[in-house]
């Protein structure tokens, strides 16, 4: 069987006594299981079947709502760092929790609506993708929080000194005028909150994260499935229901980790005529694959193409350049041998 998910949790039973569980999914030959393993009074222990069927939708459902009622009775999952449970957080992570869960408690769309047409426009301006300005956590904070000064902009969680000297003057612009319920430092957020109800989002924000992990893995054993029968970028989005952009990143992450998406570039490259494909292979070869944008240029200049012959263009260069990295490496590890 093919585990597609582990995750420890753990459950306290006593003083200093912990109960330890596993919940798992796995896949075999099309079918999904999902088990729950937990040590019975005796201390041996027993796995129960959650779930076996073939759908996919229906063993998450099942997944999720047994995984919400082991959370209540008291279990916390262990899956990584950023899904621990509220009493291990501590110091900084701690806070920064706090404040999101109070910007979500009391958000200012208005204010947050005027961020976030800045960070579009001053992104197309830079040339930069939005996130890289301001994540939408932070415009969140911005808008709530509204500093009056580089430093209390300083003190907003993923802003810090760098950003706030390339957009603090825009950022006090915005917030000049408007009129705030709290003040700086933050550390007041801490004793406003409800606790109970601190804890009980904390564990909403986890479920949200395994269900979007779980999701994901899904989708790219979906596309290795259409991959490996021949299927194009046009089949994955079908099936996927996904941006081509957010699809070829997934083939690019499949193919680091070993994947062969060989069957993939063979579809797409059959559709570009073979004097493209040698150009681009040139321009590799004289510029690196690194970037696109320069072997593009060597190839005839983006300003021959626009709209959606430049968006397929780019398309056929990532596929290509798996294949160029490939054989470079094959010729590496030759060498090398």
């Amino acid at each position: 069987m093919n585990i597609v998910f582990l995750s420890t949790l753990e459950k306290e039973t006593g003083e200093h006594e912990r109960l330890s569980a596993q919940v798992s999914i796995g896949e075999e030959q099309g079918i999904w299981h999902v088990f729950w393993s937990e040590p019975n009074h005796a201390g041996k222990l027993e796995q129960m079947q959650w779930y076996q069927g073939m759908s996919w939708d229906e063993m998450l459902s099942t997944f999720r709502h047994g995984l919400r009622e082991k959370i209540r009775s008291g279990f916390r999952p262990l899956v990584s760092s950023d899904m621990e449970a509220a009493q291990t957080l501590s110091g900084k992570a701690r806070m920064t929790q706090m404040l999101t869960y109070y910007c979500d408690d009391h958000p200012n769309e208005e204010m947050y609506e005027k961020l976030r047409t800045w960070r579009r426009e001053q992104a197309s301006r830079e040339g930069k993708a939005p996130y890289l300005l301001a994540t939408n956590r932070v415009l969140r904070m911005l808008s709530v929080f509204l500093p009056k000064s580089k430093d209390e902009l300083k003190q907003i969680p993923g802003f810090g000194e760098q950003k706030t000297n390339m957009y603090g003057e825009d950022m006090l612009k915005l917030t000049a005028d408007c009129t705030r319920m709290g003040s700086f430092p933050l550390d007041w957020v801490a004793r406003s909150i409800d606790p109970a109800k601190f804890e009980s989002w904390l564990l909403t924000q986890k479920e949200q994260k395994l269900r979007i992990e779980l999701d994901r893995e899904a989708g790219k054993r979906k596309l290795l499935e259409i991959t490996s029968g021949g299927g194009s970028l046009a089949d994955l989005q079908a099936g996927l229901t996904m941006p081509r952009r957010e699809l070829l990143q997934w083939v690019e992450e499949l193919e680091r980790e070993g994947y062969d998406m060989d069957p993939l570039v063979e579809a797409e490259l059959a559709q570009v005529p073979e004097e493209e494909q040698i150009k681009a292979w040139n321009a590799f070869e004289s510029v690196g694959d690194r970037y696109l944008k320069p072997v593009l240029q060597r190839m005839c200049g983006t300003e021959e193409l626009k709209g959606k012959e430049l968006d397929r263009t780019y398309e056929w260069l990532r596929l290509l350049r798996l294949r160029f990295r490939r054989e470079k490496e094959s010729m590496a590890s030759q060498t090398a041998s």
